[in-house]
């Protein structure tokens, strides 16, 4: 069992509400008992897990993608919305929404297998940072909600990251980051293509989207790759509301909550007006639909790892 857990969370309701949670569920013989095989929690990971901000890290790495492919063909430079990346136009790339944003992004890694891309998944999220907190993207994850990983894994829950990025650059790192092994990610994938290729078994990326787990998909996506209802889920948006209302539909001890960035100091503030991404209704109705919203600036007192 974790000594302290929740070190970086506020002492507050929100803190006692997830350590009443985990109790509840893990206690044998309670009315609340939840056997191990289903304790699962997901979670997204743009702007729940790490920093998604000013635009989500799978546009980064796409970005200084299209600037290889640009160095091959200029073409791509005079060409939208190729273009509004390379010059790096936020309003013309905020205008495509996310998926058509992230469609983009997907487009970059045409023609790599698997393991070429995640050796460059890898080799970049060594080197890049984020341009405002000036550290490693994966030093721009949450210590808080590392922490509450822990809390859980420790107490016999199974993590799963269900987010819209793109699965391949997560689960370059998720593992390591996260504690969250490859079959426990599920995200957005482009299409891939089988192929024999000097006596190797490959699968090439196509530049045709296969599935983007977003709003009403990632509970589609949780009962097809997990097959269990999960009992907690965390999410910052509403492309995440379907997946806590899925939550919160189930019987028996349920826990839906969602983090609001409203800490400009510390990290960012916004929420409606953030349009690849935007938090409207489930922020509105969280009361209503029995979702737990988390103040970024009121519960936690840590938001990055020293």
């Amino acid at each position: 069992m974790d000594a302290a857990p929740l070190a970086s969370w506020t002492d507050g309701p929100v803190k006692r509400t997830l350590l009443d949670f985990v109790a509840r569920v893990t206690k044998e013989g309670g009315p609340d008992f939840v056997r191990p095989a289903e304790r699962i929690a997901t979670f997204d990971n743009d702007g729940t897990l790490w920093c998604e901000q000013p635009i989500q890290v799978q546009l980064f790495f796409a970005d200084d993608r299209l600037k290889a492919l640009a160095a091959k063909d200029p073409t791509l430079k005079d060409r939208q919305p190729y273009k509004a990346f390379l010059e790096h136009d936020l309003k013309t790339i905020m205008s495509l929404g996310k998926q058509g944003a992230f469609e983009i992004a997907f487009a970059t890694h045409a023609g790599l297998t698997e393991d070429e891309f995640m050796d460059a998944a890898r080799a970049w999220l060594a080197s890049a940072r984020h341009p405002k907190l000036g550290r490693p993207f994966t030093q721009c994850v949450y210590q808080p909600q590392i922490e509450l990983l822990d809390h859980l894994r420790a107490n016999g829950f199974k993590n799963f990251i269900v987010s819209g990025g793109g699965i391949d650059l997560m689960r370059a790192f998720a593992e390591e980051v996260y504690g969250i092994p490859p079959e426990q990610v599920i995200g957005s994938s482009v299409k891939t293509r089988f192929e024999m290729r000097d006596g190797r078994a490959e699968l090439f990326k196509l530049s045709e989207l296969g599935t983007f787990d977003d709003r009403d998909v990632k509970p589609q996506n949780i009962g097809l790759h997990i097959g269990r209802r999960p009992i907690l889920a965390f999410g910052n948006s509403d492309g995440d509301l379907s997946m806590l209302r899925y939550v919160k539909s189930g019987s028996g001890a349920r826990l839906a909550l969602l983090l609001h960035h409203d800490d400009a100091q510390r990290e960012f503030a916004y929420d409606r007006e953030f349009r690849l991404s935007p938090l409207v209704e489930a922020l509105d109705k969280a009361g209503e639909y029995g979702i737990e919203v988390v103040s970024m600036q009121r519960d936690w007192n840590k938001v990055f790892a020293a």
